[in-house]
């Protein structure tokens, strides 16, 4: 017996579970996207088919060894006298939110077949293992197996291996925009510049796009820029508020700008003295506050209706946002009063604990709301 299989067997044995759901989750659906096989996929016979379509599809792809190994753990449990039967889950391609509720509504379908009271989770890496908080808040999960594939060490496969990557790296769109695409726009400037005489100037320039390159992939605003754009009403719906929020937040500056007097920028004050100035500062933030605070709101608030028409569940976050704005909005505005009039500082006090009280009544009573509803949706399953 196996190692893997020792653990296992431990496991259940040091459970209460009598009727156990050996799960293999494929959470990017490598199972769907490759072989066209609509999941959840229950039983053995089910499962060993699309683990050989699969890997005649992708005989690389590390899902269809993980289906096996699934197989293998049902028929370990059968022996040792279980009842026990065995499925394939899969998420989507793109990972994520949308994954995961693809998940957990697969796992609710299937206890509707196999009404199981213990979940064995097999994956193939720590992605697929990330799903396990979501069933168990349908089904107890009491073992985990990861399926790692014993692969020869001599210095061929190593160069196969890397030949492998750097293929995917020229080929694959995924990853070539980044690793070739940004060096090849630099040598590209580079050398445009270097003919026209401007090689000092041009550093700075390759040196910010590269910056920038590093930090959109680093914060992933390129694939929420493409979630951003999705030709659909969520989609839509944050394209407008979010244009209409920067539009709004670039105007609070000139709104703030006119709201200073003008007796104070006359003269020949320096830069330095104008903005370190704070009654010019109080003025400026009182002025431009009201259409930046709106500004926020549209931003906010377009996230909060596109959630809740695409049913993603953040509703409560959302609020919660839009309540923390407005709950600042006192406090922020009492800091102007005070740099413009001199008045005393304790004067923020009021206003703070205002807002604090606020966003903590809100928010206890948006989790009680919450939690009331996942009570009863966990009554109705």
């Amino acid at each position: 017996m196996s190692q893997n299989s020792q653990k296992i067997e431990k496991d259940v044995n040091a459970s209460t579970a009598s009727k156990i759901l050996v799960i293999c989750v494929d959470r990017d659906n490598d199972i769907g996207e490759k072989t066209g096989i609509i999941t959840p996929v229950i039983g053995r016979d089910a499962c060993i088919e699309a683990a050989q379509r699969l890997a005649l599809e992708d005989p690389e792809d590390a899902d269809s060894n993980s289906i096996f190994a699934a197989i293998k753990t049902y028929e370990d449990l059968i022996s040792k006298g279980y009842q026990t039967e065995v499925v394939t889950i899969a998420g989507v391609e793109d990972r994520g939110v949308q994954a995961d509720q693809k998940i957990l509504s697969e796992a609710r379908k299937v206890l509707e077949v196999f009404a199981a009271d213990g979940a064995v989770i097999v994956s193939d890496g720590e992605d697929d293992e990330s799903v396990i908080p979501v069933i168990q808040n349908i089904l107890p999960v009491i073992s985990v197996q990861r399926v790692v594939m014993k692969v020869s060490r001599s210095v061929e496969y190593s160069y196969a291996v890397f030949g492998k990557y750097l293929k995917m790296l020229a080929y694959d769109s995924k990853y070539s925009k980044f690793f070739l695409g940004v060096p090849g726009i630099l040598l590209l400037i580079g050398g445009v510049a270097t003919i026209f005489g401007y090689t000092a100037e041009i550093f700075a320039v390759l040196v910010s796009i590269l910056g920038g390159a590093f930090l959109i992939r680093a914060f992933d605003v390129d694939r929420a820029w493409s979630n951003l754009t999705k030709p659909t009403p969520m989609g839509f719906i944050r394209i407008f508020t979010m244009v209409a929020g920067i539009l709004l937040i670039l105007s609070s500056i000139p709104a703030g700008i006119s709201s200073v007097h003008t007796n104070i920028l006359s003269g020949d004050a320096e830069w330095v003295a104008i903005i370190t100035d704070r009654v010019i500062i109080g003025e400026f933030v009182s002025g431009a506050l009201p259409i930046l605070w709106i500004g926020l709101g549209s931003i906010f608030a377009g996230i909060l209706l596109s959630n809740w028409i695409g049913g993603v569940p953040r509703q409560i976050t959302d609020i919660l946002r839009i309540i923390v704005l407005g709950a600042l909005y006192p406090t922020v505005s009492q800091f102007t009063k005070i740099a413009i009039n001199e008045e005393s500082a304790f004067t923020l006090i009021p206003p703070l604990l205002a807002g604090l009280a606020a966003t903590l009544v809100s928010a206890t009573i948006l989790f009680k709301k919450y939690r009331k509803h996942k009570h009863q949706e966990m009554v109705s399953d």
